[in-house]
């Protein structure tokens, strides 16, 4: 069983910055194939990719956010990371984890309960 852990949520400022992390608990195997992401919900809308870095470290970012948050991955620690700076009210939202891997007959897929973000002065 594998259970992905996120931290680094809380209150800022509008302009402030947080790092979220997410570690995966469990067993885990080859890792570094996995594509990993951050996800975002609000009450009343669906729930929105962030951020993903693929098993070659390719990243996409969602319009919202380019220029001001950046993903990285640690594989040896098996944790992903989103550095978020010039926070906005906007950005107000629970934010989970995704590891996922399509593999030739199977597909892991394993998400976060997710970490409360506010941005409000």
């Amino acid at each position: 069983q594998v259970q992905l852990v996120e931290s680094g949520g809380g209150l800022v400022q509008p302009g402030g910055s947080l790092r979220l992390s997410c570690a995966a608990f469990g067993i885990i195997f080859a890792i570094h194939l996995y594509d990993l992401g951050w996800y975002r919900q609000t009450p009343g809308k669906q729930r929105e990719m962030v951020a993903s870095i693929s098993g070659g470290d390719i990243t996409n970012y969602a319009d919202s956010v380019k220029g001001r948050f950046t993903i990285s991955r640690d594989n040896a620690k098996r944790t992903v990371y989103v550095q978020m700076n010039s926070l906005q009210p906007e950005d107000t939202a629970v934010y989970s984890c995704n590891f996922r891997r399509v593999g030739y007959n199977s597909v892991m897929d394993y998400w976060g309960k997710g970490t409360l973000v506010t941005v409000s002065s």
